[in-house]
């Protein structure tokens, strides 16, 4: 049964349909086809509709417009010029201020394809235009924003922590010292190639100067500790507080920096709205796909197929990660997320793994998934914004993506790097 269904989902997409299509035909036609135990064909709109009725996801549209908000507000543009003004004037310093400013991104909007867009717009030009290759230049865009899903808010964390049972709030914090990590190891792989390229850098700015772009950019700044602050303290909840950064965002945008007219809006909205149908509808059909394979027991089949390799975590946790990586080449991270993680979740509870750690284990995996071919959805996105070759550019993401796969690592074997902060909370 369930190699017929994988079967069926494969043959669909490689016809060219749309994930949401192949999901749920391949489901409608699992359902008619099981033999175990026959069940009726309602069950499918029922369980499309309970894979979306969930109060905590309200959180991801919310998140989604403060991102939007964000890139027409201005505020993304203040927060490239608050990066130029720290590190512009190193060796490639139009590279470090990419990796910068999505780390700052990735502290409201939590969506890595809507960071790239925003700062690829603006800083794949600007780079090219100083002299960096374009292909550097867009890889530099899309490993950057890698980091938006990382740092909290987490648009996949929120989906985790609803089919884990688990504190989003707790998982949110438990992702800044890997999104950091990232952000360190991204920026010194810059360095290293802006040295071996002669890469140019911008005149140092004087300290008056810098000050002014730090006041420009003061209200974005605030942003994620408005987000985290009202989290840790107890404030607001993860979805409340996504509303007060779409809320903020639009004040900030509108009123502080005056950019955010009613035009700009509607157009806001309407990406927000587009893109949070897009994940819904991925959600509502990976319900009924999810819930077949429940049925199946294939998380059973699964888990006693690994721990029958092993039941040593180290190799356990090493085999997951193959698997995830594998999969993430594959499948874009939100189905795969719904698709393998009711399978794999048991897995990292019964080798006593914390669920945190294990969340950010399977994130990062299906993350660096978004790095690579044949997916590899901000490389696409980069190609799309900078009108490069996706040969050249899947070459020039190679060193970040060993940066990614060493921090996947640290994360694996180094509990403390996602347990540590959540349990001082």
């Amino acid at each position: 049964m369930v190699a017929l269904l994988f079967v069926l989902f494969l043959f669909f997409m490689l016809l060219g349909m749309e994930v949401f299509f192949s999901m749920t035909l391949s489901s409608f036609l699992g359902v008619l086809l099981k033999t175990s135990r026959q069940v009726d064909a309602s069950i499918i709109p029922l369980r499309m509709v309970a894979g979306v009725d969930e109060y905590t996801l309200v959180a991801i549209p919310l998140f989604i417009l403060a991102g939007e908000l964000m890139n027409k507000g201005g505020i993304t543009r203040r927060l490239i010029d608050f990066a130029l003004a720290l590190v512009g004037h190193v060796k490639g310093g139009m590279s470090q201020v990419a990796v910068i400013t999505n780390v700052v991104m990735a502290g409201v909007s939590g969506a890595a394809v809507a960071d790239a867009s925003a700062t690829g717009t603006i800083l794949i030009p600007a780079m090219k235009e100083e002299g960096y290759e374009a292909e550097f230049a867009g890889a530099v865009v899309a490993a950057a924003a890698l980091i938006g899903p990382v740092i909290p808010p987490s648009i996949p964390m929120v989906i985790y922590g609803v089919m884990a049972h688990q504190s989003i709030g707790k998982l949110f914090v438990g992702g800044i010292l890997p999104g950091l990590l990232l952000g360190l190891g991204f920026m010194i792989a810059c360095w290293i190639i802006a040295r071996q390229r002669d890469y140019p850098s911008r005149k140092r700015l004087l300290w008056g100067q810098r000050l002014n772009a730090i006041a420009n950019a003061s209200w974005a700044l605030c942003m994620p500790l408005i987000i985290l602050g009202g989290i840790r303290f107890g404030i607001v909840t993860v979805t409340e507080a996504a509303g007060v950064a779409a809320v903020y965002a639009m004040f900030v945008g509108g009123v502080i920096y005056r950019e955010l007219d009613w035009k700009k809006l509607m157009d806001v909205l309407y990406e927000a709205g587009l893109t949070t149908g897009i994940i819904m509808i991925l959600l509502s059909a990976a319900g009924i796909f999810s819930w077949l394979l429940a049925e199946s027991q294939i998380n059973v089949v699964i888990a006693e197929t690994i721990l029958a390799i092993s039941s040593d975590p180290v190799l356990v946790l090493l085999i997951i990660n193959g698997v995830l990586l594998m999969i993430g080449c594959l499948l874009e991270p939100m189905p795969a997320m719904i698709i393998f993680l009711p399978a794999l979740i048991p897995i990292g509870n019964q080798i006593g793994i914390d669920p945190i750690q294990f969340g950010w284990i399977c994130v990062l995996n299906l993350m660096v998934g978004m790095l690579t071919p044949p997916v590899g959805l901000l490389l696409f996105v980069s190609s799309a914004i900078g009108k490069i070759p996706m040969g050249p550019l899947t070459h020039e993401v190679v060193p970040f993506l060993i940066v990614s796969i060493i921090v996947l690592a640290a994360v694996t074997y180094i509990p403390s790097l996602t347990v540590w902060l959540p349990n001082l909370m």
